[in-house]
């Protein structure tokens, strides 16, 4: 089928034309030890690119997770299921990362600061709440509070 792709529009490459037939035409290549049928180039930026979604994706969990725990703290009457469920499912999501992934668990601290500017920001506006209500640094903990099974009080 790609053949056809390509004889239709012989100016694009099988990346360009369809990119899971050319994922399946490299992961064949690798696993059968034919260099000559790698497209190095594109494959290194895709193995570049799966690793930034990655890091993307911790940084949102744990941007989540800050803001919900935020939420819990300075709006501790309007606590209940839902928020206890993203806390719970932001945790549970960020430590399967960390299985798959084990060095991202040093770039979650990296992050903190600034995840939590964004997270400070993003709460102050679910809730209402003024932007200095919160501090302006993280007061708690990456892996000993924010990232276990703690709940703020």
């Amino acid at each position: 089928m790609s053949t056809v792709r390509q004889l239709e529009n012989p100016g694009l490459n099988l990346y360009e034309q369809d990119f899971f037939a050319w994922t399946m035409a490299q992961a064949a290549a690798l696993r059968h030890n034919r260099p000559e049928g790698v497209d190095w180039e594109n494959a290194a930026e895709e193995l570049e690119s799966m690793g930034k979604r990655d890091r993307r994706e911790l940084e949102s969990r744990l941007r989540g997770l800050l803001m919900h725990l935020m939420k819990w703290v300075w709006q501790p009457e309007k606590r209940g299921a839902s928020w206890e469920a993203t806390i719970v499912e932001q945790r549970k999501e960020i430590l399967k990362i960390f299985i798959q992934s084990p060095s991202l668990k040093g770039h979650a601290e990296q992050v903190l600061t600034e995840e939590w500017r964004d997270a400070r920001r993003l709460a102050s506006i679910e809730t209402g709440l003024p932007l200095s209500e919160f501090p302006d640094a993280c007061p708690w903990d990456t892996n000993r509070q924010v990232l276990a099974d703690w709940w703020p009080e």
